[in-house]
């Protein structure tokens, strides 16, 4: 029988790879709730329409990336994002009456693009969204939350951060008409998926990386020429308050993200040393009307998700370690001795400590090795002395360095050697 393999443009994330994946979250949580964000989570599948009134009927990703099915009289969809999963779950719970929110999510996305190095059909998000303040400090807020994050991690000095503003939907509704008006001019040199977002989406093109639009977007009209003072005024207090905060960025006038819903700020965090067309880690930016267009009432909001599967790559690569789950090895020499090994191990656990009891027999020079190839701090020997005298031996496998240890005190002991060792 042919052994079933696993789907196109899906990964598993194995055990070697999971302590790292874990420390990345862990290290973003803290971040997170340091600037006073609460969790929130939510489900994997939406109606479709959810997306297709907030995304853009013209975006690629409603057009042709979201994974969508019928579940009786609903058109169903795995989610592609969060951004509007989190709103949809503020207004269904009421929160918005409560004020300002801060939140945070994490979890699995879906997209039917076509698979590359570091992109997945599913794959993994980390996101914080500021619902219920239109003050241009939350978008600066946001940005040097993400600045902390990148120092967190190790990653900082690979990131480019790059800020552009998109005014509001008057000032945004103009400037499309003088772009279609200037694309038009370029029509017979464009690609057949530019020449189409002419009519459907003309912003999109600018940050376009098909070299045959490149010439027209180096001529097209600016964006900032079309804001207004409010506009301006608000992107103004946005990077002051960035700069002030010690964090470097460009300004980029052909950033626009790649959905319909965002207005005055937008950033990403880009890898400064890469060149592909994908190198984005974090993107996001102000969505004020997005809650109307759901339904609800006038509700401004700010966010930002990044790629767990880009950062945590990015984090091995620049030098971050996982933490060791793994502590205690227990090596049991002897039938007899197993029951005594078993409430040893469950009083460490008790404890705060992180045993693996071997089992499958073996003598202790191959039960140490297993110790070794499991990466544990130390190993403790569990034999016919220890049950007698009601005792622990520990082994600290970097040195070797053994100690005996009373059961009353064998978690002291054990977790002294470690900070020791």
């Amino acid at each position: 029988m042919k052994q079933i393999e696993l789907v196109r443009g899906m990964r598993d994330l194995l055990p070697t790879a999971t302590p790292l994946w874990r420390r990345v979250e862990d290290i973003a949580r803290d971040c997170f709730a340091a600037y006073g964000y609460d969790e929130i989570r939510l489900p994997v599948v939406e109606k479709k329409v959810l997306f297709e009134r907030q995304l853009g009927e013209h975006t690629d990703l409603v057009e042709k990336e979201m994974y969508s099915f019928a579940a009786g009289d609903n058109e169903l969809v795995l989610r592609p994002e969060a951004t509007v999963s989190t709103m949809r779950a503020v207004l269904s719970g009421g929160l918005h009456r409560k004020g300002l929110l801060r939140l945070w999510y994490g979890g699995p996305m879906f997209r039917r693009e076509r698979p590359q190095k570091g992109r997945y059909r599913q794959f993994y998000q980390l996101g914080a969204e500021a619902v219920g303040s239109d003050s241009w400090a939350i978008d600066a807020e946001q940005i040097i939350m993400s600045a902390r994050l990148w120092r967190n991690l190790g990653v900082g000095k690979r990131l480019c951060l790059h800020i552009n503003n998109l005014g509001n939907t008057d000032e945004r509704r103009g400037y499309r008409e003088r772009l279609r008006e200037h694309f038009r001019r370029f029509d017979s040199v464009l690609d057949e998926t530019t020449r189409r977002r002419i009519d459907t989406n003309p912003l999109r093109i600018l940050d376009s990386k098909d070299e045959s639009a490149r010439a027209a977007i180096a001529k097209a009209p600016r964006l900032s020429a079309a804001l207004g003072d409010d506009s301006r005024r608000h992107g103004e207090r946005v990077k002051n308050a960035v700069a002030a905060a010690g964090v470097d960025f460009e300004e980029n006038e052909t950033l626009v993200r790649g959905l319909d819903y965002y207005n005055l700020t937008v950033f990403e965090w880009v890898l400064s040393d890469d060149e592909r067309r994908q190198n984005a880690v974090c993107g996001g930016g102000r969505y004020d009307g997005l809650a109307e267009q759901i339904g609800g009432p006038s509700l401004p909001g700010c966010g930002f998700a990044l790629g767990l599967d880009r950062l945590v790559d990015l984090a091995a690569q620049c030098g971050l370690n996982a933490d060791g789950r793994l502590q205690c090895y227990m090596a049991v020499m002897g039938d007899d001795n197993a029951a005594f090994a078993d409430t040893v191990a469950e009083d460490l656990r008790n404890a705060g400590l992180s045993v693996w009891r071997h089992v499958g027999g073996g003598n202790l020079a191959r039960q140490l090795k297993k110790a070794n190839a499991g990466a544990a701090t130390l190993a403790l020997l569990i034999g016919d002395e220890e049950r007698t005298n009601q005792e622990v031996t520990i082994k600290r496998l970097s040195d070797g360095c053994e100690q005996r240890a009373p059961l009353k005190l064998a978690a002291l002991q054990i977790k002294e050697m470690m900070n020791n060792g």
